[in-house]
């Protein structure tokens, strides 16, 4: 027993440290002129990072003919749950690789959650209103941000070397952009920044294919 209370006494110990040297990273992230982009999803990734079980899910509604948000990011293995608050009904699918799913007609919260288990790319549509469009980016990491309206993100995570990847849904193809940065100890935040390129919208929320 006496051993017991050691191992979990280390291991509480090691989760404080952890979390006393997690860091700040700002990102900004801004479109060809210069404007910032809003809801551009930014994650780090790290050679060799070992990811939490039991990854935080995620909830996408259906209100005023709408998914809300537009654009969700979560680590794979979440869940997702749909609750429909329209007065309609409405039939949600994916025919994307990364999350193929077909949840027929439905109102209220009876639609069963999805797991988003493999990274990737998820269009989501309704069978019923053409015009609703959502967008799921699947991450292999905890580390993930979404921008705000000025196109401002936030990621605490350890100090170390990482990866920093941005996906917006309307940038170009050729326009994946990633990059190396460095977050070092301490207060004062690590800062980076990515201008992405975008195709042009023909709908205000462009196609995400």
């Amino acid at each position: 027993m006496k051993l017991f209370a050691r191992a979990v006494l280390a291991a509480s110990l090691l989760g404080v440290i952890a979390l006393a040297q997690a860091s700040s990273l700002a990102i900004v992230v801004q479109d060809g002129a210069g404007k910032p982009l809003a809801d551009t999803v930014v994650y780090a990734e790290q050679d060799g990072l070992v990811l939490p079980k039991g990854p935080k899910g995620a909830t996408i509604e259906q209100r005023g003919l709408k998914f809300l948000p537009l654009v969700t990011v979560v680590q794979s293995g979440a869940a997702i749950s749909f609750p429909n608050n329209d007065k309609v009904r409405h039939h949600i699918y994916s025919f994307s690789p990364a999350k193929k799913f077909d949840q027929k007609l439905y109102s209220g919260v009876a639609a069963s959650s999805q797991l988003f288990d493999k990274a990737g790319t998820v269009v989501l549509g309704c069978n019923i209103h053409d015009r609703m469009i959502a967008y799921v980016k699947v991450v292999d990491t905890p580390y993930f941000a979404r921008t705000d309206s000025d196109g401002v993100a936030h990621i605490e995570l350890p100090a170390g070397k990482y990866k920093l990847s941005a996906w917006h849904f309307n940038q170009l193809a050729s326009a994946g952009a990633d990059q190396q940065v460095t977050v070092k100890g301490g207060d004062g935040a690590t800062a980076a920044s990515f201008k992405l390129a975008l195709k042009a919208a023909t709908d205000g929320e462009g196609s995400g294919y």
